[in-house]
């Protein structure tokens, strides 16, 4: 016979092992198991993010999962702490920047209502406020920016690896396996088949996969519109000193942010086809990145390209927005937790602490998710966020 656990987790990446903990920390008696198939997590896509952490969304359910991770991690190393270490995450808050021209200024400015609204410290500045705070930048074209002092950027590795060891500290079991399918019957997913052909029974399964969690969850005909798309990553310095600049993200899509002793930028390239490539384009930094944050910043005309990497997200297609919750109906022990569109590290706090509510209480507790939830998916009704970088 197999391994029996009450919940069986697929994917042991930031959003999965959130979860365990979550689960383990509760106090009430549940057996967890999780399963990944990359203990060194070489291919996760958290370590290869670029760790932001930012309030400055346009759903308010984003403004607040982000909130409370942001709380969350402030006092990372004190809950993550197990007997023989206490996670640094690195949390350095230099804000995050949002420029818009004249046509973007009324998105800027509704998502900045929603943001106050949901108790964000969030500023709006105009092109005087702004040439004074940031004179590094060229502000042609520029008639709003938005500024949130308190977001910033951590460090992915450190977070991904600290959430693990608590969670296995607390008893959760890891097992370095493949998932190959779901077993289901009488209605109900019965748990995890592997690529060895040994099925790991389940109470509840949860899917938590990433960028590799629709083709899971198609084994029993649940269709996740989610696929992965590569994301590039660019480091350089520069001779110039320049004032503390935030995370700034330009009309043209592009970022930049400080880095060590330099920068790291990027841009989502909306033609990327979907696929797990991890190949770096160094001809997309010279030709697209490069020119756009040399627009927007002179003194980056002159720069000394560094190392570049890639990841990658899970892209939700319906609305790069986070799905979350069962098949109703269908599966109600099979729950998903994908599609988050890049902004999966910042808000794995608040997704795994719903993910244990789904399981332990059978509904959502402390944050309503449920306008997040896979029905949205069936009925074909996208919850658009104007804030995917």
């Amino acid at each position: 016979m197999g391994e029996s656990y009450d919940v069986v987790i697929v994917g042991g990446g930031v959003l999965g092992s959130s979860a365990a903990f979550y689960l383990k920390a509760d106090g009430r008696p549940v057996s967890v198991a999780v399963i990944e198939r990359d203990p060194t997590y070489e291919f996760a896509s958290t370590p290869r993010s670029a760790g932001g952490i930012r309030q400055q969304f346009s759903l308010p359910e984003n403004v607040l999962m982000s909130q409370f991770g942001l709380t969350f991690y402030k006092a990372f190393a004190k809950t993550m702490a197990t007997a023989d270490q206490a996670p640094d995450v690195s949390l350095r808050q230099g804000g995050y920047l949002f420029l818009a021209t004249e046509a973007g200024a009324g998105d800027l400015r509704a998502s900045h209502a929603t943001q106050i609204a949901c108790g964000a410290p969030v500023e709006l500045m105009d092109r005087d406020a702004l040439a004074r705070r940031f004179p590094s930048l060229n502000l042609d074209g520029i008639a709003l920016g938005s500024l949130g002092c308190e977001d910033g950027w951590m460090d992915p590795h450190a977070i991904l690896q600290g959430f693990r060891r608590k969670a296995r500290d607390l008893g959760a079991a890891y097992r370095h396996a493949e998932a190959a399918a779901l077993a289901h019957g009488g209605g109900r997913v019965t748990g995890v088949r592997l690529t060895t052909g040994e099925i790991v029974d389940a109470g509840t399964v949860i899917v938590a996969a990433g960028a590799w969690s629709a083709p899971l969850c198609a084994t029993v005909g649940m269709a996740v519109p989610v696929e992965p798309v590569r994301r590039l990553v660019h480091y350089f310095e520069i001779r110039a000193a320049l004032e503390p600049l935030p995370l700034t993200i330009d009309p043209s899509g592009v970022y930049f942010r400080p880095e060590g002793r330099g920068y790291i930028a990027g841009k989502s390239n909306e033609a990327e086809p979907a696929g797990a490539n991890f190949e770096v384009d160094h001809a997309w930094f010279d030709e697209v990145v490069w020119p756009d944050i040399a627009a927007r910043v002179p003194a980056f005309e002159s720069l000394k390209p560094g190392r570049a990497w890639a990841g990658l997200y899970d892209i939700n297609r319906l609305d790069e927005n986070l799905i979350i919750g069962a098949w109703p109906g269908v599966f109600d022990n099979l729950l998903v937790a994908c599609g988050l569109s890049g902004h999966g590290l910042q808000q794995a706090p608040a997704i795994g602490r719903a993910l244990k509510e789904l399981v332990l209480d059978g509904r959502f507790v402390t944050l309503d998710l449920a306008r997040l939830s896979y029905e949205r998916v069936l009925a074909n009704r996208p919850l658009f966020e104007r804030g995917i970088v």
